[in-house]
């Protein structure tokens, strides 16, 4: 599914890389234990955390992750906007709680990693 589906689903605002809407997701991890996602293992991955700030984008770029969903209406500072853009990662603001959210993109194809 591409980004740009993604966030439409989700009623979602868009910053960071742009050029990143256009490429496809295959899977999806729900997590706000940063620890968690340095297990994450696969490419082509979509992240979903409340956790905003700049670790969440830091362990992202550890793991290979390029997309993050900050959900439960989470805002996005001036700092990780400007983070992102320089190390090319899609950042998604989405109101949705975690588990709406997951289930909007499960239900719409999106395979969880575990």
């Amino acid at each position: 599914m591409k980004i740009k589906e993604i966030a439409k689903l989700l009623n979602a605002k868009t910053f960071g890389n742009l050029k990143l809407l256009e490429n496809e997701v295959e899977f999806a991890f729900s997590s706000d234990l940063m620890s968690d996602v340095l297990t994450v293992k696969n490419q082509n991955v979509l992240l979903l955390t409340g956790l905003t700030n700049i670790q969440s984008i830091r362990t992202a770029e550890m793991s290979d992750v390029i997309n993050i969903i900050y959900v439960r209406g989470k805002k996005i500072s001036d700092e990780m906007k400007e983070l992102a853009e320089e190390i090319g990662i899609l950042l998604i603001e989405c109101d949705y709680s975690m588990f709406k959210a997951s289930g909007i993109l499960y239900s719409n194809g999106l395979k969880p990693i575990y």
